[in-house]
């Protein structure tokens, strides 16, 4: 190991140094160019760009018979080729439906659609997760499942088990805002107590109210726009239940 550290050739690391930093460059200009997106919320197509263009990014880099110049242009026009096709699918339903997809019924009226789900090839487990994900334990309470384009499932409960609103019952909603997060793992966010014009002080008399006077014991502590103080403890659930598949 130690000849091979002596028997470096530092040239060559340098040249790979400079290759990284002008692919980075690029790398960031050109998703800069077609736009913000998460990674769960790219088509099929774009998926395909991502990938493609991070081979180019780390071929440049570490191919030195390459020359720079053909990953640069690899990149700008996979770029390119991804903005122009952003534009079009924001005009053209047709192209729309090409490259990024439809969606897919998945239930319907609260029955599973079989063809559907061998068409989209997606495992019932992966969908009683996603299912879980979402809030519904109990599959019966659905009444349409639609994946979605990106590949995330919407879901639309029956009747009977849509929650009740404000509008329902004729109830004057109350103030509703972000929470602010005072305590994370024990430790007070200053930052956080001052924008909502609270001290330590404040905190820690409202806190032991609670029954709370070792700050050691609390995992999560949040105040939203009511006034109103969240505690979340550190202590372990003691019965944890199997998931059934």
């Amino acid at each position: 190991m130690i000849n091979d550290i002596l028997n470096t050739n530092w040239f060559e690391i340098g040249i790979v140094a400079s290759r990284a930093i002008f692919s980075l460059v690029t790398l960031f200009l050109v998703t800069k160019m077609i736009g913000k997106k998460q990674v769960s919320e790219l088509s099929l197509f774009d998926y395909v760009i991502s990938i493609s263009i991070g081979n180019f990014a780390a071929e440049m880099t570490m191919n030195l018979d390459s020359q720079v110049l053909n990953g640069f242009v690899s990149l700008v026009i996979f770029g390119s080729i991804a903005t122009i096709v952003a534009i079009l699918t924001m005009k053209s339903v047709i192209l729309r439906r090409f490259f990024m997809g439809t969606p897919t019924i998945v239930i319907q009226n609260g029955n599973f659609v079989l063809k559907n789900l061998k068409k989209i090839k997606f495992d019932m487990n992966d969908f009683l997760e996603t299912a879980r994900s979402a809030g519904f334990f109990d599959i019966s309470q659905i009444k349409y499942a639609i994946m979605e384009a990106d590949g995330k499932i919407s879901f639309l409960p029956k009747e009977e088990y849509l929650p009740v609103t404000n509008k329902d019952m004729n109830l004057k909603p109350s103030n509703q805002g972000l929470c602010a997060n005072v305590i994370i793992d024990g430790k007070i966010m200053k930052k956080n107590l001052e924008n909502i014009n609270k001290d330590e002080s404040w905190l820690i008399k409202n806190l032991k109210i609670k029954g709370y006077n070792d700050l050691k014991d609390i995992l999560l502590a949040t105040i939203d726009v009511n006034e109103k103080l969240v505690v979340f403890n550190k202590k372990e659930v003691s019965d944890v239940k199997n998931i059934l598949e």
